[in-house]
């Protein structure tokens, strides 16, 4: 967590955090910032972060020892400690950062993605539409890595924290990029990793029963996802999503509608038709109507190209343009993917982890099914408890058999996740199975294939990778399927 060389004084890197008291000279040189004690080094800025599983505040001495310049913290450390006392050190950091790099944001087009579901595609689409009708070099921030332009670059987070979100920013503008497309979590806006940054335009998609664990409440987490719009020049609304009145109240920006059911939006999607290939619609905005396409099926995916087409309207690309570029938009990694097969029998990787998710992909697929419709997925460990029963019955209602097993158990017995799980298929009349160990559940469902099922292996999408207590194991299910494949085609 180094600058490379950079150096700022004091008082310039805190000039926008609230200062409650200080025995820190203004003009002390900050070469540096860190919040990790391990990856300090002399003359940085220590913020003292109050975590999840520790605190920042206990590694103060740790950090004086290998030379800080001064301490950000929330509580006055031990006498002769220079330091800075403010009441979130999360934001701190965030500003600190933010003027360490130069406010690199500010010098490109900002546009976010928030919501349950469809961050990732629409900004992964969103990309390719600045980067067909603009020309333009685009940075990209998500869950499937991070981007600079054509180069990829992995990620820990959907929404790095703030020092490395803006060291990205410094690296994109340095780079050229003119525009950055981010999806923007709840994670991210409740920890304040995004303080500080003004987007251009902000796109919020919609909500679902998500991330429970962290905000306790639908009404603290949709209240989360609205924080965005008190940093944002435009707004989009998904005006179908029952949330977007509360998303819409006392916006203190222009807010654009928009809808694919026929409601009360400023954009909207008519003579709406889906295929197993894609969707088509019309694109209707003031008095104009385009034709539109988008090679990805299902209904989330004409909300999607909404919210995208909404975000250019915003940036002044006109509707024909948004439009064209949709219509050479290509599917993204671990969404609605498909895999290779040997037979008669489809096999779908889906990032589908969460309730609402996983009942807009089993519908999408039911249409394009001739044979079974098969779900395959588990819940991940240490995270919302309460969605399992929950995804256990929607899949039971979706699918016509259930293959229930482990994602990413984490820190949780992994029979023990899959027994809450089954708790909402037990009062269903769907044939179900239990099968631990994900790897043999996926040879399994090839095993009992038959011609024209689709199968679905919902929850790791992108992922390539299982976390079993606080360690990844390698596990990419398109390597897995190969494997199972090549094995068959031995024997």
């Amino acid at each position: 967590m180094q600058s490379g060389g950079r150096i700022m004084k004091l008082k310039e890197l805190i000039k926008d955090i609230e200062v409650l008291s200080t025995n820190a000279a203004p003009d002390t040189e900050i070469s540096g910032i860190s919040y990790d004690s391990r990856l300090t080094r002399p003359g940085d800025l220590f913020v003292a972060i109050k975590g999840f599983e520790t605190d920042g505040h206990r590694y103060i001495p740790k950090a004086m020892e290998k030379g800080v310049a001064v301490v950000l913290c929330e509580d006055i450390p031990a006498d002769g400690t220079p330091y800075v006392q403010t009441a979130d050190c999360r934001f701190g950091l965030a500003m600190a950062s933010r003027e360490f790099f130069g406010n690199p944001a500010s010098e490109m087009k900002m546009i976010g993605f928030t919501g349950t579901s469809g961050k990732t595609s629409s900004t992964y689409i969103m990309k390719h539409l600045l980067e067909a009708e603009l020309d333009a070099k685009v940075g990209l921030i998500g869950t499937n890595g991070n981007m600079i332009g054509d180069e990829f670059l992995h990620s820990e987070h959907t929404t790095p924290e703030s020092y490395e979100l803006h060291k990205l920013f410094r690296e994109m503008a340095d780079a050229g990029c003119t525009h950055v497309v981010m999806e923007v979590s709840s994670h991210s806006l409740t920890l304040e990793r995004v303080a500080g940054i003004m987007f251009d335009v902000a796109v919020f998609t919609n909500l679902s029963q998500d991330h429970l664990d962290l905000h306790g409440t639908m009404d603290e987490y949709a209240a989360a996802k609205k924080k965005i719009f008190s940093q944002c020049r435009m707004g989009c609304v998904n005006a179908d999503d029952e949330r977007a009145p509360f998303m819409l109240e006392g916006a203190k920006c222009p807010m654009l509608t928009y809808s694919a059911a026929g409601g009360d939006a400023e954009l909207k999607a008519e003579n709406v038709y889906l295929t197993g290939e894609g969707v088509h619609f019309e694109a209707v905005y003031g008095a104009e109507r385009v034709q539109t396409e988008l090679a990805i099926p299902g209904i989330f995916s004409v909300y999607n190209a909404l919210g995208i087409i909404a975000a250019g309207l915003s940036l002044g690309i006109s509707l024909e343009k948004c439009a064209h570029a949709l219509s050479s938009a290509k599917g993204v990694k671990g969404r609605m993917e498909r895999v290779p097969t040997d037979g008669d029998y489809s096999i779908i990787i889906d990032y589908s982890h969460k309730p609402d998710a996983l009942e807009k992909v089993l519908k999408t697929l039911r249409p394009i099914t001739r044979g079974r419709l098969i779900a395959l997925f588990g819940c991940g460990g240490d995270r919302d408890r309460g969605k399992r029963p929950i995804m256990g019955a929607i899949a039971a209602d979706n699918a016509d058999f259930v293959i229930v097993t482990s994602d990413n158990p984490r820190t949780e017995e992994p029979m023990a996740i899959i027994e809450e799980i089954v708790e909402g298929l037990e009062d269903k009349q769907t044939p179900y199975t239990v099968i631990c160990d994900r790897i043999e559940a996926i040879g399994w469902a090839i095993d009992n294939s038959r011609p024209g099922d689709v199968i679905l292996l919902a929850g790791k999408g992108h992922e390539d990778y299982q976390v079993i207590g606080h360690e990844k194991h390698h596990m990419d299910e398109r390597e897995i399927v190969a494997q199972f494949l090549e094995e068959r085609k031995k024997s």
